[in-house]
């Protein structure tokens, strides 16, 4: 039964980082005109504070890496794909002739 809460959580966790990636792109996109800022900001901002948060000094460096595990990566696969998905619909919409995006 543990497992299977912990698995629901992972899939909660997911769909949470993609939306909330998804909205954050989705403003920035129109507050600042680009179309792959957020993408930018996960590779550049997100990620790395994300392993220096969770980086261990007993650890060697491979040994810090190596300690991701699925259920680590998997949220920020999710809330990569929703900087993706806000990316393209900003420029569908842009390509459709709304001039607000």
């Amino acid at each position: 039964m543990n497992t299977d809460v912990n698995f629901l959580q992972l899939i909660i966790a997911t769909v949470l980082f993609f939306v909330m990636m998804f909205g954050i792109g989705f403003i920035l996109n129109m507050l600042l005109k680009t179309t792959w800022f957020p993408i930018y900001l996960l590779v550049l901002i997100l990620i790395p504070v994300y392993i220096w948060q969770t980086w261990d000094e007993s650890r060697t460096f491979a040994g810090n890496f190596t300690a991701f595990t699925f259920v680590d990566i998997l949220p920020i696969i999710g809330a990569g794909i929703g900087a993706y998905v806000s990316g393209a619909t900003i420029r569908a919409l842009r390509r459709g002739g709304y001039k607000m995006f």
